[in-house]
This record gives C-alpha cells, sequence and structure tokens, in this order.
C-alpha cells in the first residue's frame, strides 16, 4: 500500500496544472452480448502508453449519462487539486436492452426482467476486463478495481462486485434499484423477497476487505410500500447496509450518503460524484 501511495503521488506532482484528461471512445464488439457496445475512457491527464503507470480501474454502467453529470470537469477539478488517484475510468453505454441485461445474475426478477444479467457479467468478466488489461497498464490489486452505476445499473454493479471480490473491492450505488424482487408485492410482508438482500444474506463466500458508496436522494421517488414514512429506494438501501453489517462490515467499509434534494436523475447523481470517487478512489485509502 505505501508503494502505491508514493506512485500515485510522485505521478500527481508531475502533473502540470491544468493539464486536461485524456478521453477516448471505443465501439467494442460483444459476443457475450450478440451486439456492440460503445464504450467511453477517461483517462488520467499526461497518460502515456509507453510508460509504466498502473492506474486504478472504474467501470461504470449507463456510461452514456456520464456527460450529463459533467464528468470531465469533476474530474478535472480532482486531479488539480490532486484527490484522485490515477485512474482509469470505462463507462460502458447500454442499449435498447438495458433492462434485461442490468440485474441480478443469480435470477431475473418476477417479471422476468434482467433475463441476460448473467450475458452481462459475462462480457464484464470474459470480454472488458480482459481487453483493458491488455490494452492498458492497471493495477491488478481488487481493491484498486471499482464498479459503479446508476439506478438498475447500480444493482448490476453492486451485483458483479459483491460476487466476484477477487476482482473487483469497491462498489459504488448511486440511487440503486435494490426493490428488485422475485415476487410481486405481498401487502401481509411487503418487504420480502428482495433478491439482492436474499444473495447477501445467503452469501458465505465474502471479503470484508471490499467497501461499498451508496446514495440515495430524499426525493428519489414516493412509494412506500410498508407505510412506514420512509420512500423505498432509502428503506432498500438501507436495509441492504443492515445486512452487510451482518456479515461483518464496518464502519470503514461502507459510507451512505443521502441528498436532501436530491432525485432520481442525472443531476443529482453528479452532486454526488465527487463524494464517492475521493472516498473509494483517493489516495490514501
Amino acid at each position: 500500500m505505501k508503494f502505491w501511495q508514493n506512485s500515485a503521488r510522485a505521478w500527481l506532482n508531475r502533473l502540470k496544472a491544468g493539464e486536461p484528461i485524456v478521453f477516448r471512445n471505443l465501439q467494442f464488439q460483444s459476443t457475450c452480448l450478440q451486439r456492440d457496445v460503445l464504450l467511453d475512457f477517461y483517462l488520467p491527464p499526461g497518460y502515456d502508453e509507453s510508460k509504466r503507470q498502473d492506474c486504478r480501474l472504474l467501470l461504470i454502467n449507463d456510461g452514456q449519462d456520464l456527460p450529463r453529470m459533467h464528468m470531465k470537469d469533476i474530474l478535472q477539478h480532482l486531479y488539480d487539486a490532486q484527490e484522485l488517484a490515477p485512474t482509469l475510468i470505462v463507462g460502458i453505454h447500454t442499449s435498447h436492452a438495458r433492462i434485461r441485461e442490468y440485474g441480478t445474475a443469480r435470477q431475473a426478477d418476477y417479471k422476468g426482467r434482467g433475463d441476460l444479467a448473467g450475458a452481462y457479467t459475462k462480457f464484464i468478466l470474459q470480454e472488458l476486463v480482459p481487453y483493458i488489461q491488455r490494452h492498458y497498464q492497471i493495477s491488478d490489486l481488487p481493491h484498486h478495481r471499482a464498479f459503479a452505476g446508476f439506478s438498475l445499473g447500480g444493482l448490476s454493479a453492486f451485483d458483479i462486485v459483491w460476487a466476484y471480490p477477487d476482482q473487483f473491492g469497491l462498489a459504488g450505488v448511486f440511487s440503486g434499484s435494490f426493490w428488485w424482487r422475485w415476487s410481486a408485492v405481498r401487502p401481509e410482508d411487503p418487504d420480502a423477497d428482495r433478491i439482492m438482500h436474499d444473495i447477501v444474506h445467503h452469501s458465505s463466500n465474502i471479503d470484508l476487505q471490499q467497501r461499498f458508496w451508496f446514495q440515495c436522494g430524499a426525493l428519489d421517488e414516493e412509494d412506500d410500500r410498508n407505510g412506514n414514512g420512509i420512500i423505498d429506494s432509502i428503506d432498500d438501501t438501507q436495509d441492504l447496509i443492515k445486512a452487510l453489517r451482518a456479515k461483518g462490515y464496518g464502519d470503514k467499509s461502507i459510507r451512505y450518503l443521502e441528498l436532501e434534494n436530491g432525485r432520481h436523475e442525472p443531476q443529482t447523481w453528479g452532486e454526488a460524484m465527487p463524494d464517492f470517487l475521493t472516498w473509494m478512489m483517493a489516495i490514501d485509502v
């Protein structure tokens, strides 16, 4: 860890004030998904393939929404302030199959949504990460690799990180769709049958070194299926955090950010992005 901190700080010290981040995009042909996937690459300022620069890695679902969050400006500010370790950020654009590809790989929800989540997981692990490893210099340490997402994309990111602690040590979830369930809401037990909560509860192969960041907005929605005065998105997220704590994850492993005026939209997620990046990808972590 000490070597990484010194290396990251040395890299930041070489930066010229205001040196811009490097942006690239790519159309990736996926066999697992049987479609082309558009990828946006946000590389740290001064990135040079000819020099050894073991960047951290952050994958983000719904990458098409990052420009609406002013991602370039956010990254530029954090790099200029030397608050972010050198990180390769890959925004993964979704498609018309979003409701099928995002979800939980174990099973689809009770309406059959998420039936391609297993294929999406294979795309990430068998195609995308190996491609990145071949073409970019990234750290091979799980705690230097993160996956994040928004809404249903957040559920997808958490599911993959949780299932593969040998690949990812960090998950970031913005307004996560943790209501995902295998049966319709039952009035006598409205919080039952939530898939991700059940997965965490029954997991035995866990890594207590993993870290999890969650964000909710008080205005994410209005639904309150159990009538306790707390909207479902907050309830579901806090219940998942309770499940993680029951597994042994402590305060250093979990951060929860609730925005009083936060809505279920990119503007809110952009406001929360600096908090996520500095907590998950900071140099001294």
